[in-house]
């Protein structure tokens, strides 16, 4: 994993479990908002339900008051107190007066704020002898002693019946409020999974894409991704028009730079041959000299950024690597024999089927076999064998050259050159290229010093499938 995807990794979230999350925690909320609307109910509702028996009992109490020539008779009706003790195990107060004396029933028990006035009973809620009371209290007007005297009569109940029952309810509604959030969890899950799934196929539409793939994404996506779409199609020709620049500029880059080093380097060696001054002779050997670094970076300058580019936009086709190989050793043989280096050739009769950018791994064996031909003496010998083995397609070169220094660093690093190359002409890109052809096409590259004299290099590519 490269350094860029563990840092987005590093900070990546997931937006379905973050949905998930903020789904469950709604379903608490709303089962928290549940179990306190339904305990505000039960309660409200017991309390109406008890508010209409008490009233009910205060009046049927209130029915047993009548004037008598004895004076007040007053008579207790039991199936009252008897159906208020119906809710519960309840305490039942009552008080009867006459005016402000108390006539029967308990003392002191709590007044109304407003008396009651006609028929309708009032109710209130007050604290008695420790008890938490719902009263209710009415009054009627009796004729007694030939006046007319008012008779108020209160009633009193406890409320554990109706704690009792909202309580009840209360604990109902908490078991089927977990029970829903139990449920919420997967509901949850699902929810998230159903909300991502387009970006999913989105993001699996442009991951199918090939490497040359740059049309606009016409992908169907709901309206809250359509930003999204824009911004990446966007993306795309942008990218898609600086691919065409950089093409472009390499091209034209080879073209003008390898032109116009070519024509000077002609001249100069006309120049040098005409010339029998002896001092322009070694200005002209100069200039040639550094006309030939000049071409020759210019020249691995242009082939780095040609597999740089080919890499990002890699398409691989079948070909044969043996037939490549042939190819490329007659171009650099006019090399060889001026240098009279024998080129001896080894394996390269069979055909050797890869699958690979052929232009890629032309510059990679160019830059091989002109290091090879580049170190070695003058009438050395450089051997280039072919091998398969493991899946692979190995092309071993071994030259008579100057070998590695254990000291040096990695030369395939870029502009990375031995501590004993000495005058020959380079600019440390040649095995840069060579490497990372080879990583292009899930291969490998490697240069070690031979036992004797000389260096071994090994470009290994995996054979076709097919």
């Amino acid at each position: 994993m490269s350094a860029p995807e563990k840092l987005g990794r590093a900070g990546a979230f997931s937006l379905r479990r973050r949905l998930a999350w903020q789904f469950v925690a709604l379903s608490a909320l709303l089962v928290l908002a549940l179990f306190f609307a339904v305990r505000f109910a039960a309660e409200r509702a017991s309390r109406a339900s008890q508010d209409a028996m008490l009233g009910a009992a205060v009046i049927s109490v209130a029915d047993g008051v009548r004037a008598a020539d004895e004076g007040l008779v007053f008579d207790l009706p039991y199936a009252t107190f008897s159906m208020l003790g119906a809710m519960g195990d309840e305490r039942i107060f009552y008080s009867l007066s006459r005016g402000d004396r108390l006539v029967t029933g308990y003392n002191g028990l709590p007044a109304p704020a407003d008396m009651p006035g006609d028929l309708s009973p009032v109710f209130w809620s007050a604290d008695y002898r420790g008890n938490r009371l719902r009263l209710a209290s009415v009054a009627r007007r009796v004729l007694l002693e030939d006046r007319i005297e008012e008779i108020t009569v209160v009633l009193g109940q406890t409320r554990y019946g109706q704690a009792a029952i909202a309580r009840d309810t209360a604990r109902s509604a908490v078991w089927i409020g977990m029970t829903l959030l139990l449920l919420a969890g997967p509901a949850a899950l699902f929810a998230a999974r159903a909300v991502i799934r387009p970006v999913d196929r989105l993001a699996e539409a442009v991951t199918r894409r090939g490497p040359h793939d740059l049309r606009p994404v016409r992908h169907p996506a709901p309206h809250e991704l359509l930003p999204l779409l824009a911004a990446l199609n966007g993306f795309i020709a942008r990218l898609r028009a600086a691919l065409l620049m950089a093409e472009t500029f390499i091209f034209e880059a080879a073209h003008r730079i390898r032109t116009p080093l070519s024509l000077v380097r002609s001249e100069a060696e006309l120049a040098l041959a005409e010339t029998s001054d002896e001092t322009t002779r070694q200005r002209l050997r100069r200039m040639l000299r550094a006309i030939g670094e000049s071409s020759r970076s210019a020249s691995q300058l242009l082939d780095h950024a040609m597999v740089l580019y080919r890499s990002d936009q890699f398409e691989a086709a079948p070909m044969d690597f043996a037939a490549l190989i042939r190819t490329t050793l007659r171009g650099m043989q006019p090399v060889a024999e001026l240098r009279e280096i024998e080129i001896k050739r080894d394996g390269l009769e069979n055909g050797c089927q890869i699958e690979g950018d052929e232009r890629m791994i032309e510059v990679a064996l160019r830059n091989i076999l002109d290091n090879a031909l580049k170190y070695s003496q003058p009438e050395g010998q450089v051997t280039v064998r072919l091998e398969q083995e493991d899946g692979m397609a190995v092309i071993v070169i071994l030259d008579e050259g100057r070998g590695l220094v254990a000291g040096d660093a990695d030369l395939k690093g870029r502009f990375q050159r031995g501590s004993n190359v000495g005058n020959v002409v380079g600019s440390g890109l040649g095995l840069t290229i060579v490497a990372e052809v080879a990583a292009a096409h899930g291969g490998s590259f490697e240069l070690t010093p031979r036992a004797e004299i000389g260096t071994c290099a090994r470009l290994s590519l995996p054979l076709s499938s097919s």
